[in-house]
């Protein structure tokens, strides 16, 4: 739940007006909202090259495994989830908050793969590798503010 959001809820909740440090963060949030984008922008145009760079380093340390296995199927629905991944990060780098990730990129996702027999461990190298590849392509700044995500998308994935 982004910032705004929280905040509105809470006050609702407590029949009240939105206090001085609600304001502030929301309008820190909104001070911030240029470079989110930005931020976002950036990882969607090079989704392509994410995905790739993951894969291709995912494959090399997981080198037996059904997306490596030669199967066209296999691999494409591989390279498709890791470009869904790399957009749920994009989202929750917009709003500022883990939510878009947590829904449905770590509890519906660890019931599906579990359900299609994919080993967890596998996902989780998986995304590290996806984290690796976006996090080349950003400055540090800019890795600090995205690299949070990927690593709850990990843990929450473990």
């Amino acid at each position: 739940m982004s910032i705004i959001t929280q905040s509105i809820t809470k006050a609702d909740r407590e029949a009240r007006y939105l206090n001085p440090s609600e304001l502030t963060a929301i309008h820190d949030f909104y001070q911030t909202g240029r470079e989110r984008l930005r931020i976002a922008n950036i990882l969607s145009s090079h989704e392509t090259q994410i995905v790739e760079q993951g894969s291709r380093r995912f494959w090399e340390r997981c080198p037996i495994t059904p997306s490596n296995c030669g199967n066209p199927v296999y691999q494409a629905s591989c390279l498709r989830d890791q470009s869904w991944y790399v957009r749920l990060v994009t989202y929750a780098v917009v709003v500022g908050d883990i939510e878009p990730i947590a829904d449905s990129g770590i509890r519906g996702a660890k019931r599906m793969y579990s359900s299609l027999g994919v080993p967890l461990n596998n996902l989780v190298s998986c995304m590290s590798c996806l984290k690796e590849a976006a996090l080349a392509i950003l400055t540090v700044e800019d890795a600090a503010v995205v690299a949070p995500y990927f690593d709850y998308l990990i843990q929450g994935l473990r």
